[in-house]
């Protein structure tokens, strides 16, 4: 179970590297104060693969591999979304890709949700109250919300919200494991893992 630095941070900054042609996904991710403290990164591509999102829709239906590194480059946890036709599952590993948990997507329409789960109990959950706002309530298994993920956020130097690719996770508790990692997995990868149903 990892007990890197990152999961010591109550607030992380997502930045989402802005490109001409998005076909990788790459983020930053900071603390508080504007350090670089992560990075999330798409990982095992193939040419064939990026070709395919720059012509096409077909982006939620390939699978989608995530490794977040810390500050020194090392792996902290590994994320998985597999081709899905409906409904979105991430799974979440550690390192050395032994499974953690999983982020399943529990509806299609109305206000999407996501349920949390380890050995398919459910530990917690992340609800989008507004896509578009980007307001997103992560609770724990007694639906008490220990995160939350916004772009409304005070506090924070001005500067960091330059772009429009910015969002903040505010973490509320000291959370165990393996709640801590899922939550982190959740809040960094609404974009890749999630958001993109939002197409739908």
């Amino acid at each position: 179970m990892s007990t890197s630095p990152l999961f010591n941070h109550k607030v992380l900054v997502v930045n989402q590297k802005a490109k001409l042609i998005e076909v990788t996904n790459q983020y930053s991710v900071s603390d508080a104060d504007g350090n670089v403290i992560a990075h999330v990164n798409e990982v095992g591509q193939s040419k064939a693969k990026k070709l395919l999102r720059v012509v096409s829709s077909v982006d939620q239906f390939l699978t989608h591999k995530l490794e977040i590194t810390d500050a020194t480059g090392a792996v902290v946890l590994a994320l998985t979304r597999p081709a899905k036709v409906f409904k979105s599952t991430v799974i979440v590993g550690d390192a050395t890709g032994n499974e953690l948990g999983r982020i399943v997507q529990e509806n299609v329409f109305g206000k999407i949700s996501f349920g949390l789960e380890v050995g398919g109990r459910k530990i917690g959950a992340i609800k989008a109250e507004n896509w578009r706002a980007w307001d997103f309530a992560i609770e724990d298994a007694d639906g008490r919300e220990v995160a939350r993920v916004t772009k409304k956020f005070v506090g924070l130097a001005k500067a960091m919200f330059t772009t429009a690719d910015n969002y903040v996770v505010e973490i509320h508790d000291d959370l165990s494991q393996p709640l801590a990692s899922l939550v982190v997995a959740a809040a960094l990868s609404i974009d890749t893992a999630l958001k993109q149903d939002s197409k739908l």
